[in-house]
């Protein structure tokens, strides 16, 4: 735990005992523990919108490329059926 053993935190306990006073320290503590439980909270929700936003952003780029790859496949069937029809058209002027 920060490189503080029992012995130190012990110490920091007793001057902060004598600082600040027994009926002040409990909730110094309460409120302290409180404000560690709010930050964790908000790290988390930042750190859920962080990876929700790069799923939403990787979700576009795989539809965007599915989008292209589509676009491709149909003009290269469109290239075929129009070669197709010229060669057709060719046959009936034969």
């Amino acid at each position: 735990m920060f490189g503080i053993g029992m012995p130190e935190l012990i110490v920091i306990l007793v001057i902060a005992l004598i600082v600040i006073g027994p009926t002040k320290l409990p909730d110094l503590a309460r409120s302290l523990g409180k404000g560690l439980a709010e930050f964790k909270r908000a790290t988390e929700d930042f750190k859920q919108s962080v990876e929700d936003e790069a799923k939403a952003t990787e979700e576009k780029e795989r539809i965007a490329r599915e989008a292209a790859a589509k676009e491709v496949v149909d003009k290269e069937k469109f290239t075929e059926q129009t070669k197709a029809e010229k060669t057709e058209k060719e046959k009936i002027k034969a």
